[in-house]
Parts: C-alpha cells; sequence; structure tokens
C-alpha cells in the first residue's frame, strides 16, 4: 500500500518536520513489523532524517548546503535558474527508509523525518509505502 501525503513549504529553503505525519500513517495503517519508504517525487526537494531537538541544526544544514551551492552562480546553465535546488535534493536524496517495529518508527532519541524544500514555497507531495 502506497499512502500520498501533501504539504505547503513557506519557504525557498526548509526542512519540514514529517515524523508525526508518517507514525500517523503507520498507525492508521496498523502496520506493526517491517519498515516504510518515505519518497519525494520532486527533483528540487528530497527527504532526509536528522536531529529534531535542537531547531539549529535544521538552520545550520540550510546555511550550509546554502554556502555549498549557491542560489546563483556564474557557471550555472539552467534555464529555470534553480540550479542550486537540483545540487541540494541530489545531496539529500530522494528517500529514506525506516524500520517500523511494535508499530512505531524505529528511530533515534534526537532523530526525525524531514521533508528537505529546496525551491519554495510551493505544494508539495511525498508518499509513504510500507515494506
Amino acid at each position: 500500500m502506497i499512502v500520498r501525503e501533501t504539504l505547503r513549504s513557506s519557504r525557498r529553503d526548509e526542512m519540514v518536520d514529517i515524523t508525526r505525519q508518517v507514525a500517523a500513517i503507520v498507525a492508521r495503517e496498523g502496520w506493526t513489523e517491517g519498515a516504510v519508504l518515505v519518497y519525494c517525487p520532486h527533483t528540487t526537494a528530497g527527504i532526509a532524517i536528522n536531529e529534531n531537538a535542537d531547531p539549529d541544526v535544521k538552520r545550520d544544514v540550510l546555511m550550509r548546503l546554502d554556502e555549498v551551492f549557491p542560489w546563483e552562480h556564474p557557471k550555472y546553465r539552467h534555464a529555470e535558474g534553480n540550479t542550486a535546488a537540483h545540487l541540494k535534493a541530489i545531496t539529500t536524496g530522494t528517500s529514506q527508509t525506516v524500520i517500523v517495529t511494535g508499530g512505531k518508527l524505529l528511530l533515534g532519541r534526537w532523530q526525525g523525518i524531514y521533508f528537505c524544500e529546496f525551491d519554495g514555497p510551493r505544494e508539495r507531495e511525498y508518499y509513504v509505502k510500507f515494506l
């Protein structure tokens, strides 16, 4: 089974914590033992797992990605002007797999699942598939 979720990003670069939404899907669907794949079908966004206790981590990650992949660069040629967003999405990746045991996501104490927006604000979607 595949579940489609939508969200609205509010900034060009943003890490949206979707941990509770994914956990709610697992509970609602009655998935108890296995894994979930969280997948992003966009070329300028991705899915990451990282710390969700200190909001400065998100800020630092986005700051550093912007330093490595600046929005404007004299050698970029992509006509849409969002090359940086594509590079950030490649770096983040399109999906993450999380073990499900006892009907709950098996994440580390400080971990959360993030939808990483790099070309917003936009209406976006992501998918959760039970494995």
